[in-house]
């Protein structure tokens, strides 16, 4: 069932079994798997069914560094947590995620890559990915392109030791914040409570167990929620902040003993790769498998990555390279200035039109013409990139475009002092904000750079074209405000609490009863979208609570 805190006329004391913070993919993937479970499931959400600015207010924090993306607009205190963001348009009227699991290197300790190393690998987590592919309502778990290709899209013939080509896959969003909240307010055993803010975790003298969870409305009701497992499922930001909150017993915050708790935040970077320009032009229609399409009804989307082999020999960092047809330069100014101008009319605010605008316009008139023609008649996009495909569905597309956009997301080197710490600021529920501490290492960019060259040296073997790099002062060049709200690891998964917050089975070491799910326990975080490792783990850890309950619902002694 659910039910607003804000209707709630009294201070309660909730008993549950499970207590489960947070209702983004990792919290609402744990409740579904006590579904028909004797286990009684409370599940609290901060904002409700609809977005709230007061409660999304609770989530404004300050960054430190680099320009990174504002800590306000990319959490969102909502049911469904951040699918409510996603965006892409993967068809018959649907917005979704994409899906890639974590490479094998991912898992694996590399000398090159200071703290890395998860402490099982990635053929542990193969079947729980296999299980996460169902919840997430994608295809067979196939992320090679073997399953996708046709005679209408094959893959570059590349040398497969050095560059491979790989499949992203996408799923609808609405399950999470649609589907699966109408099972959940239908199950007898799990209630959802919204409206409803964690500020605490109470724990016994020992702070062995933790025995209540503070939680607060903006209504100035407060709550406590007694239960014999607590999981915090609220992201790569907020679950350290709240152990961090957690501080009248350990002055430093629960899990915190070895200064640990918020370190090593990793997000994935975009790098503006530069222009992949084919040697035939006739390549733009037979690359079908690199563009966002539907095979047997899933849609998919080709990409390029380094071999395993050549990351290990050339000491390297993971990251994708994604191809966007694009126009002449020329023709592409004119359609950036045509959306600058065209996107506030369709949401009927009036466009601030510069002369700079009107010239680009003016100047690639035929092309603004020839993509407004097709987006009214092909349902084709003004300009292709992550979150909108379908260019392959069309002929002549070497008429239209001139070079492939190449765009990197990478992985971050874990760094300790890329941390969250609490701000002296206090929000409306008298907690104190986070303040983010990101910058952005040349070392890393140096890997990305050295990568890059490895991509053109291939692309021009193969024949297939040239890969003309995009630098910023002999770097690569990162997107800034940088970030693609893909918090990692500042809860870092280890089995020695002096290297990890949680465990192996994400535990937070020495509290028999907190576990943390989600990527904050990543310990590295490859390129990949995290949401399907997300899932995966969190099934995972479903099924080891589930089996360390006894029958009357005590924990096991071993625990």
């Amino acid at each position: 069932m659910l039910k607003d805190a804000r209707l709630i006329s009294k201070d309660l004391v909730i008993e549950t079994e499970v207590c489960i913070v947070g209702s983004g993919a990792a919290g609402i993937t744990l409740a579904r798997e006590f579904i028909g479970h004797k286990t009684k499931v409370c599940l609290v959400e901060s904002g409700g069914l609809e977005f709230d600015p007061q409660t999304q207010a609770l989530s404004e924090g300050l960054t430190v560094g680099d320009p990174f993306l504002s800590l306000t607009d990319i959490r969102c205190r909502r049911f469904g947590g951040n699918s409510n963001l996603w965006s892409i348009k993967i068809g018959k009227g649907r917005k979704g995620v994409r899906y890639v699991p974590l490479d094998e290197i991912d898992f694996e300790k590399r000398a090159e890559v200071p703290y890395s190393g998860w402490p099982f690998g990635r053929s542990h987590l193969e079947p729980f990915y296999k299980r996460a592919q169902s919840v997430c309502q994608a295809g067979s778990f196939a992320y090679d392109p073997d399953t996708w290709e046709d005679k209408q899209a094959k893959r570059f013939p590349l040398n497969e030791n050095q560059l491979l080509s790989a499949m992203f896959q996408f799923g609808p969003g609405d399950i999470f914040n649609q589907e699966y909240r109408q099972e959940l307010e239908l199950a007898d055993n799990i209630t959802v409570y919204l409206n409803l803010n964690a500020v605490e975790i109470e724990t016994n003298e020992s702070v062995k167990t933790a025995t209540r969870l503070r939680v607060a409305s903006l209504q100035g009701k407060q709550f406590w929620i007694a239960a014999k497992v607590f999981i915090l499922a609220q992201g790569g930001l907020e679950n350290p902040r709240l152990l961090l909150m957690s501080n009248r017993q350990q002055t430093a915050g629960l899990g915190n003993e070895h200064d640990l708790v918020g370190r090593f935040f990793m997000d994935h970077p975009l790098v503006n790769g530069g222009d992949f320009i084919p040697a035939d032009p006739d390549l733009f229609n037979k690359m079908a498998l690199y563009d966002l399409r539907r095979v047997n009804d899933v849609p998919v989307l080709g990409y390029l990555k380094l071999s395993k082999e050549v990351m290990q020999r050339e000491q390297l960092v993971n990251m994708s390279a994604v191809l966007f047809p694009r126009p002449s330069q020329r023709q592409l100014k004119a359609i950036e200035s045509f959306k600058a101008v065209a996107e506030p009319l369709i949401h009927g605010k009036l466009p601030q039109l510069s002369g700079k605008e009107f010239v680009n316009i003016i100047g690639g008139i035929d092309y603004v013409m020839l993509a407004s023609y097709l987006a009214a008649t092909k349902n084709q996009s003004l300009l292709h990139g992550f979150h909108r495909g379908g260019w392959s569905e069309l002929p002549n597309n070497q008429q239209r475009f001139k070079v492939f956009e190449v765009v990197h997301q990478v992985e971050q080197v874990p760094n300790p002092a890329n941390r969250v710490v609490l701000s002296k600021e206090r929000d409306a529920l008298g907690c104190q904000k986070l303040e983010l501490h990101w910058r952005w290492d040349t070392d890393n960019a140096l890997k990305i750079r050295r990568s890059q060259e490895i991509i053109a040296q291939e692309l021009a073997c193969s024949g297939l074209g040239e890969f003309r790099i995009e630098q910023k002062e002999g770097l690569p060049k990162l997107v800034t405000p940088a970030g693609t709200a893909h918090h990692m690891g500042t809860t870092r998964m280890h089995i020695d609490p002096k290297q990890g917050v949680v465990d192996e089975n994400c535990q937070v070491h020495g509290i028999s009863n907190l576990f943390i799910a989600g990527s904050s326990v990543f310990p590295t975080g490859g390129y990949a979208n995290p949401t399907l490792t997300i899932v995966a783990l969190s099934i995972r850890l479903a099924d080891w609570i589930k089996k360390s309950l006894v029958q009357v619902g005590e924990l096991r002694s071993d625990f």
